[in-house]
């Protein structure tokens, strides 16, 4: 596959926009977060920006090897992709903005069967772009426990 700049440089903004609009939503919530109980292994708040800002780039690579396969199967993942982005957008505004955790950790096992989802069928695509999707996966379950953690603790 010969690499297309313009596309792939789209792949990429988009999950950095849907996180960066996000985040601009939820800022008055994040900035209370240091009020609220967390669970053991609450990782201190740097490591979020971090951690999320190459999770969106991971997905955004692997949505442009998607992509770049034309096909029907392609257009399915990618339809999956999107959805699963939309479900990410309002985790952070569910929990940071409305306070709402037992429904932001329901919404996170939601967006955590469609990281599933667009995992495999990415993988059906190009094993690179499934493979870039396991660490989201690994990080949305994280963020399960934490946010679940939250809820009990609060």
């Amino acid at each position: 596959m010969r690499l297309n700049t313009r596309k792939l440089a789209v792949c990429l903004m988009i999950p950095l926009g849907v996180g960066a609009v996000a985040s601009i939503l939820s800022l008055e919530g994040m900035a209370a977060f240091g009020e609220i109980k967390t669970p053991p292994l609450t990782p201190p708040r740097w490591v979020f920006p971090v951690v999320w800002t190459a999770l969106y780039l991971m997905m955004g690579a692997a949505s442009y090897l998607a992509a770049g396969k034309r096909c029907a199967d392609s257009e399915a993942a990618l339809t999956v992709y999107g959805c699963q982005l939309a479900l990410n957008f309002a985790w952070p505004v569910l929990f940071f903005r409305f306070r709402f955790y037992l429904f932001a950790f329901m919404w996170l096992l939601a967006l955590w069967l469609m990281v599933i989802a667009t995992a495999a069928l990415f993988h059906k695509l190009s094993r690179k772009a499934g493979l870039l999707m396991l660490p989201y996966l690994i990080w949305v379950t994280f963020a399960g426990y934490l946010n679940l953690g939250v809820y009990i603790l609060n």
